[in-house]
């Protein structure tokens, strides 16, 4: 199709082939979902903070923001990295550089300045992971299993709470994949590697500062010499509220969801003293529900290390990924209907399923073995300067690439360049 870039609408620097559809109003505010959404983080935030002081409870309450804001902006990982591979749109990898850079930003000065609240120190020698082939399969994995599952780790916990029935048998296969990695941990710890890079050891926190954010500035430039080489549709927009209403109803602009989240991961870290993570809390749950079944995963090698046994003994409401996690979803599901979007469907086609449930699997194995997610380990190792952070980008857009290949087997569609959006 051609390009259209004389049309006032579009932006000349990032020029896509026709103009995006104006977004239609938001449906009324879906009451019961918002209340009962309301009343859980509520009185769950009040139980977290007398039982367990406030540190977990202030954990829990950034939770509940990133879930409003991710809902909010439709912040999606899966979907940026589809549609720079698939037709050469680089918005919301675009967007990933803002999030990246305001992380990385505020995480420089708390680490530099050694601050932290209720007690905590910034540690980020604990979140630099190693490099090797653990790392670059299990970030191939991940990739697959995205495209496949239809979200990544954080998209998978504010879909559920939206309502997307779908994505609940993400969710499923995620905690699945992630209890079959600990099953077979022995089999799996003793990959090649080496010991992981941390820039701020070399150049210290302002020099790595300055190099992540020069090497994001590079990645803005190159989408968008790739977005007006391929000139693609344009992304695809959703219901939005007006005026004041916007902030509390959405949709908010997908830069502004960035620096939001940008924030609140700033703010996880200067809480608890490590980086926003996601997936660990899966491998927790579920050794925890067959705990509860009658079996004994405390049994496994994984769980006989000192730290994953001290996490297994005590309660999910002193994890930190766990209250993010729980915040994430109660926060999506109020959010979701404030804006009236929030609905369960209940007629899922059986490869779509087939497709959810393998990509959650193949989520839970990939994130364990590469030490995290798109969030624990592509947004927190490259916010603390790690040099594992940037590898594990470059092998999930690999990984996005074979998914995309794989898509249509189970009747998924992927963007094409004749598309109106994409």
């Amino acid at each position: 199709m051609a390009a259209t870039t004389d049309l006032p609408s579009l932006d000349k620097n990032f020029p896509t082939s026709c103009a995006a559809p104006a977004p239609r109003p938001e449906d009324p505010v879906k009451v019961v979902p918002l209340a009962v959404a309301t009343v859980l983080a509520i009185g769950l935030d009040w139980f977290v903070w007398a039982s367990y002081g406030p540190k977990f409870g202030v954990l829990l309450l950034l939770g509940l923001g990133l879930g409003i804001a991710l809902f909010h902006s439709r912040f999606g990982f899966t979907s940026a990295w589809r549609q720079l591979i698939a037709v050469g749109n680089g918005q919301g990898l675009r967007a990933h550089t803002l999030l990246l850079g305001t992380a990385a930003t505020l995480i420089a000065l708390i680490a530099g300045t050694g601050a932290g609240l209720f007690g905590s120190k910034p540690t980020p020698v604990t979140n630099v992971g190693p490099i090797g082939l653990a790392l670059f399969v299990g970030a191939l994995l991940f990739a697959v299993g995205m495209q496949l599952g239809g979200a990544c780790a954080s998209g998978t916990l504010f879909a559920v709470g939206s309502g997307q029935s779908t994505i609940v048998l993400t969710l499923g296969g995620f905690i699945t994949g992630s209890v079959l990695y600990t099953y077979a941990y022995p089999l799996l710890k003793d990959w090649p590697q080496i010991k992981g890079v941390l820039l701020s050891d070399h150049v210290g926190w302002f020099g790595s500062w300055a190099i992540t954010i020069a090497v994001l500035a590079v990645i803005v430039f190159a989408t968008r010499a790739v977005q007006k080489r391929r000139v693609p549709p344009p992304t695809d927009v959703v219901p939005t509220a007006k005026g004041a209403a916007r902030i509390i109803r959405g949709s908010w602009p997908i830069l502004v969801g960035a620096v939001v989240l940008g924030v609140l991961a700033g703010a996880v870290y200067l809480v608890s003293g490590g980086i926003w993570g996601i997936t660990s809390a899966f491998s927790l749950w579920g050794a925890k529900l067959l705990q509860l079944f009658g079996l004994h995963p405390e049994t496994w090698e994984f769980w006989r290390i000192k730290a994953n046994a001290a996490s297994l003994s005590t309660t999910i409401w002193k994890d930190k990924n766990s209250l993010t996690d729980i915040g994430i979803v109660l926060g999506a599901a109020a959010a979701a209907a404030a804006a009236g979007a929030w609905k369960i469907h209940s007629s899922i086609p059986w490869r779509t399923a087939l497709a959810a449930v393998l990509g959650g699997i193949l989520m839970g194995i990939g994130a364990r073995l590469a030490g995290g997610c798109n969030i624990g380990a592509y947004l927190g190792g490259i916010s603390v300067g790690s040099l594992h952070g940037w590898l594990w980008g470059i092998f999930a857009l690999g990984g996005t690439w074979i998914g995309l290949k794989l898509r249509p087997l189970f009747g998924l569609g992927n963007p094409v360049p004749t598309d109106s959006v994409c």
